[in-house]
């Protein structure tokens, strides 16, 4: 059983229970366990001491104890018994915006829903309006989740698929029969969310890869199988289409196949400019082929430089290409730095200096400690009296690393995630604010305040001379909550005024700011942070999915403020 199979069944523990009503700390401790699964870089199964697993953070004796069952018969009692409750059913209704556990169990037991469909009739049957608690306006919400849900069903988070398709990639690697392969399709330009999967092969004995290919281990059912192209389902419910071609088509096959549809026919007109044929089997005047072996090829037959996969959606690519203007975007190993990162201390899973230690291993010269404010109970906020021990904890542990042998070149930031009020202030006075090295606000609160009411909040907190980041800036929620209404021109104007950096949150469900709003920040000449948000060291992975966002808005390294080191970072913080 793998850990993402493992990380699903604790997540649907935790959400059948809360429907149930039980413990708090219990179901968070399921959901704890769930994301620390999920974030490890190595399968559960592999390990040949399964003690080990409590070992892990936020992994105690009991759940322990269920995993172990899990990795050694496939299945878990406890589990099996809570999915024949009544309540079982209603996890489904959780996706949905706005409909949270006690709702799902109100509208059960009053109307008898147990699915999103069962929900959409009683709404729009005006049946919700009449339960104590919900009334017209919490009905309208609930359709409109509904809608909203429906658009995603059939896609899946970018950070869901991506880890899943290369494991398959790198199985096929292993035969010797492939001689390149590569994603392709949406996946390849890193979109936020992917319909299905695309792989492409390079091979001349095609036969042995489609073999493996339709027997891989996921698969559960070969919806469709040939000589060169098959497309299978796998167990996580995705679909994975494979494309086997020849080496010498490989580049023009990897171009056609990675899109996007707009991109590709503007390279097809290109190439017809130049009495050229541009396809998947390669680059061709009149029956002669002149390329397509590489990716690079085809783009030199119609005059361009080559084209990052992130920018190919004809938004301007093209014509920047011509002028030789293409973007020096972005690259993982830019980063130098997380500006977003959260502890035990209020609703994370390690210590600062766990999150201290993973973060040196990857190389990075500093953190930014931003544990949450009082404002949402959930989080275990800290108030002034913790938050005063909290820096005291990190002087220390700065103080120790200075104090080690050996060469040393790391900090932490003492920061703080402040919640902008629905009035615009903040949590915290200036007082506290400005002992701090960084601080970060976030809307959590009040998320239907008019377009006018949320600018208005959101720009007096820009205002705040301590204020140094804006976190996830729209407040989205990929698939489950949409952005709260605000006017972005206004909001990045007054970054821009302020000297405020705006967060390119890399957790996979926000990847906000989005691609678009990116581009556009980098027009208004505004700074980006990207961070993980990361409430566990194994958070820090998700990095590569705000640095691939970035790509897609044309962010080039000088953009981002964590690609400073940290003496210059500094400086600017303190600008």
């Amino acid at each position: 059983m793998t850990n993402q199979e493992i990380a699903e069944i604790l997540v649907h523990i935790s959400q059948i229970l809360d429907i149930q009503g039980e413990n708090p700390f219990k179901i968070r401790a399921y959901i704890k366990a769930a994301e620390t699964i999920e974030a490890l870089t190595y399968q559960l199964s592999s390990l040949e001491d399964k003690d080990k697993i409590q070992e892990l953070p936020g992994i105690g004796e009991a759940i322990t104890k269920k995993i172990k069952e899990l990795l050694d018969t496939g299945k878990l009692e406890y589990y099996e018994d809570l999915k024949k409750s009544e309540y079982a059913p209603l996890i489904e209704l959780l996706r949905i915006p706005g409909v949270g556990p006690k709702h799902a169990k109100l509208v059960h037991d009053k109307l008898g829903v147990k699915s999103i469909e069962e929900l959409r009739k009683a709404a729009e049957q005006r049946k919700l309006r009449e339960l104590p608690g919900l009334g017209e306006k919490v009905e309208q919400n609930i359709l409109q989740g509904i809608q909203q849900v429906k658009k995603f069903m059939e896609r899946f988070s970018l950070a869901y698929i991506y880890p899943r398709a290369q494991n398959i990639v790198e199985e096929l690697r292993e035969l010797k029969e492939v001689k390149q392969i590569t994603l392709g399709g949406s996946l390849r330009r890193m979109k936020e969310t992917i319909g299905d999967v695309d792989i492409l092969v390079a091979s001349i004995k095609p036969n042995p890869v489609m073999d493996a290919f339709i027997h891989l281990p996921q698969v559960v059912k070969v919806a469709s199988e040939g000589s060169t192209k098959a497309s299978i389902i796998t167990k996580d419910g995705f679909q994975v289409d494979l494309r086997v071609v020849k080496p010498e088509s490989f580049g023009a096959a990897q171009h056609y196949f990675t899109g996007s549809k707009a991109h590709n026919i503007r390279i097809r007109s290109l190439g017809i400019d130049r009495g050229l044929k541009v396809n998947e089997y390669g680059v061709f005047k009149g029956n002669k082929s002149i390329g397509g072996k590489t990716e690079e090829e085809v783009f030199k037959s119609v005059g361009l430089p080559y084209i990052p996969p992130e920018l190919r959606e004809d938004q301007g690519e093209i014509e920047a290409a011509q002028k030789n203007q293409l973007p020096h975007l972005i690259e993982l190993k830019d980063i130098k730095g997380d500006l977003h990162v959260h502890s035990e201390w209020t609703d994370g899973s390690n210590t600062i200096e766990e999150m201290a230690k993973a973060a040196q291993k990857r190389g990075y010269q500093y953190i930014a400690i931003c544990d949450h404010s009082p404002t949402v109970g959930i989080t275990n906020g800290l108030t002034p009296q913790r938050l005063k021990k909290h820096n005291e904890e990190i002087d220390k542990l700065n103080e120790k690393m200075s104090r080690a042998k050996g060469k040393v070149n790391f900090r932490i930031l003492k920061g703080i995630e402040v919640d902008i009020r629905s009035n615009g202030q903040l949590d915290f006075d200036d007082e506290i604010l400005k002992g701090l090295d960084i601080v970060v606000v976030a809307v959590h609160t009040k998320f239907t305040q008019s377009q006018e009411e949320m600018t208005k909040r959101i720009i007096q907190a820009m205002e705040n001379p301590h204020v140094d980041i804006f976190a996830h800036p729209t407040g989205r929620l990929i698939g489950r909550r949409e952005a709260y209404q605000v006017d972005m021109d206004k909001l990045m104007d007054a970054c821009k005024a302020n000297g405020k950096a705006l967060e390119l949150n890399a957790y996979p469900e926000r990847l906000d700011l989005s691609d678009l709003n990116c581009r556009k920040a980098k027009e208004k000449g505004i700074k980006i942070a990207i961070s993980t948000d990361a409430h566990q060291d194994g958070h820090y992975d998700w990095i590569r999915f705000g640095v691939a966002t970035a790509r897609r808005g044309w962010i080039e390294p000088e953009d981002v403020i964590n690609t400073m080191p940290l003496v210059k970072l500094s400086k600017w913080l303190k600008h």
